[in-house]
């Protein structure tokens, strides 16, 4: 008789210990438990902890809330301004209702990448390459509100979506690189046309100065003089502007004329009564010597 009782004890307890794994579930604190009981689904979400369901007739299934960050695959596409290009993006997004993401969708996330995939193939095909390159956050948002669209209804928030690589064909990247460069030098030429433009100014300005105060100009002859010999040199090359020669002849006085006397307008007609009436007379008569000296003995001698 004892031993009937023990063993229906001990049956009793493994059939309770049985049951009692099979009624009790422990839900972590990032997740939620939906109840079915006999295929429908019960109302009540179950939160994190011990959630006792009724065995057999209940079935816990478990909804991560953790935020999922998901891979975009890179999709080929023509932009607006007909560029081929590679596009790939990453999106992050996280549960906020259990209860339809377990009725209402049968694989949230493989739905979720299938219009992630078609919305980034439809922003490829409707902005240019210059706004996938250098706009990326304006697209950005366009893309999480496509995506988010269709996710309210299946109880999922899009957090964040991001484009992460534009990939270009090698002959698009020569042409950037030269654009670039010539982009760069047209920038060089114009800094060195205001440069040059602004130093003209300046020396203008200069020059009005020094010819008002032609003092400026010597001074600033000897401050070239005094910045050459700091260097060491053994020979200096002095420039002698005209300016200062000007300045030199204008500050020297002039040395006075002699007095106009008598004495002085006398001498010129005692020289010029000196002096022969023309030059024919002091040139011998060439043809009297000829008739001197007739068979050219004259002329040989």
């Amino acid at each position: 008789m004892i031993t009937v009782i023990t063993s229906a004890l001990i049956a009793i307890l493994t059939l309770g210990a049985i049951l009692l794994g099979t009624s009790v579930r422990i839900v972590k604190q990032f997740e939620r438990g939906v109840v079915f009981r006999f295929g429908q689904v019960r109302s009540e979400v179950r939160g994190p902890g011990l959630a006792v369901i009724m065995p057999v007739a209940d079935r816990l299934q478990k909804v991560n809330m953790q935020i999922v960050t998901m891979p975009v695959p890179a999709q080929d596409g023509i932009t607006r301004d007909n560029v081929t290009v590679h596009v790939d993006a990453v999106i992050y997004f996280r549960v906020v209702d259990p209860m339809r993401v377990v009725v209402d969708v049968q694989d949230y996330e493989a739905a979720i990448r299938q219009v992630a995939m078609a919305s980034l193939r439809s922003i490829i095909g409707k902005s240019e390459l210059d706004d996938l390159l250098s706009n990326r956050e304006r697209l950005n948002q366009g893309l999480e509100l496509m995506i988010d669209s269709p996710a309210v209804g299946w109880g999922v928030h899009i957090d964040r979506v991001e484009i992460k690589d534009v990939a270009l064909p090698d002959s698009m990247k020569r042409s950037m690189s030269r654009q670039a460069e010539a982009e760069r030098e047209r920038r060089s030429r114009v800094i060195t046309a205001e440069g040059e433009l602004q130093a003209s100014q300046k020396l203008a300005q200069a020059a009005e100065t020094m010819a008002l105060h032609p003092a400026a100009l010597q001074l600033r002859l000897l401050q070239t003089v005094v910045e050459v010999a700091a260097e060491k040199n053994s020979t200096l090359v002095l420039p002698f502007p005209v300016e200062l020669l000007r300045f030199l002849e204008r500050a020297t006085p002039p040395e006075p004329e002699p007095p106009a006397g008598p004495a002085t307008s006398q001498s010129v007609p005692a020289l010029s009564a000196g002096l022969p009436a023309s030059a024919d007379q002091c040139l011998p008569d060439t043809a009297a010597m000829d008739r001197a000296a007739p068979n050219g003995v004259g002329a040989d001698r």
